[in-house]
C-alpha cells in the first residue's frame, strides 16, 4: 500500500497571491496614521497574526495607541482587506499549485491548509479550489501565531499523521521556523536567502516536479 502523508500548504503567498491585498490593506491604514509602509516592512507580517501585524506597524511609526483605537484599525483593515476579495476567482491561483494538489489527490495523499487567515475558506472556494483540502485549519481555529507551530500540529492531527510524516509547504520565516520546530519536513516557497531555515526551498511551485512530491510520499532521500 501506498504510503499516506499529510501535506499542509499555508495560504497567502503560497497557494494564492492575496499576500498584495493584505499589503495594500495594511499600507492604506498605516499612511492614514503618516507611516511610510514599504514592501521591506511588509515581509515582518508574513505568517503573523492581524493583531501582532498591527503592533509591528504602531512600532514602525513609534505610535501610542488605545485598545479602542486598534480594534477599530483592525475591523477597517479587514473591511478593505475583504473588499479587494470580492472578484477572486482561480486566476489568483499561483502557477504551478493546481498540477501539485492535483498529483497528490490522485494519490490519496492527505491535503491540508494550515494558515493563519481567518478568511481561508471563503478564498478556497471563490478560487474553486475548496475540494482538494481534507483539512482546513485556520486563524478561527487557533490561537497561537506562528512561529508556534499550534495551526500545523491541529492540521496533522486531524489528518492523522505524525509530524514526521508531514510535510509543510511556506513563504514565510515564521512558518518555515514552526514547521521546524514540530518536527516536520519544511518546504520554502519564495527567496533562497530569506527562507534559508527551509530543509527544501523553491522559488515557486513551477520548480517543483512530481518527482520531487513522489519521493516524499516514498521517504526517499531527495
Amino acid at each position: 500500500m501506498k504510503n499516506v502523508k499529510a501535506f499542509i500548504f499555508d495560504l497567502d503567498g503560497v497557494i494564492v497571491d492575496t499576500a498584495k491585498y493584505h499589503y495594500l490593506a495594511w499600507k492604506k491604514i498605516a499612511n492614514e496614521l503618516g507611516i511610510d509602509f514599504t514592501h521591506e516592512h511588509n515581509e515582518l507580517l508574513k505568517g503573523v497574526s492581524r493583531v501582532r501585524s498591527l503592533d509591528i506597524i504602531l512600532e514602525l511609526g513609534n505610535i501610542e495607541a488605545t485598545q479602542e483605537n486598534k480594534d477599530q484599525w483592525l475591523v477597517q483593515k479587514n473591511e478593505d482587506y475583504l473588499s479587494y476579495l470580492v472578484n477572486m476567482d482561480e486566476s489568483e491561483i499561483l502557477p504551478g499549485v493546481l498540477p501539485v494538489l492535483k498529483f497528490l489527490k490522485e494519490n490519496k495523499q492527505g491535503i491540508a491548509l494550515g494558515s493563519a487567515s481567518k478568511n481561508a475558506k471563503p478564498i478556497l472556494e471563490k478560487t474553486g479550489i475548496m475540494d482538494y483540502f481534507d483539512v482546513v485549519v485556520d486563524g478561527n481555529d487557533v490561537s497561537n501565531a506562528k512561529p508556534d507551530p499550534e495551526v500545523f500540529l491541529q492540521a496533522a492531527k486531524l489528518l492523522n499523521a505524525t509530524n514526521e510524516n508531514s510535510i509543510v509547504f511556506e513563504d514565510s520565516v515564521a512558518g518555515i521556523q514552526a514547521a521546524n520546530i514540530a518536527n516536520m519536513t519544511s518546504v520554502g516557497i519564495g527567496d533562497k536567502e530569506v527562507l534559508s531555515e527551509a530543509q527544501y526551498i523553491f522559488s515557486d511551485f513551477t520548480q517543483i516536479d512530481t518527482s520531487f512530491i513522489e519521493a516524499l510520499i516514498n521517504n526517499y532521500n531527495t
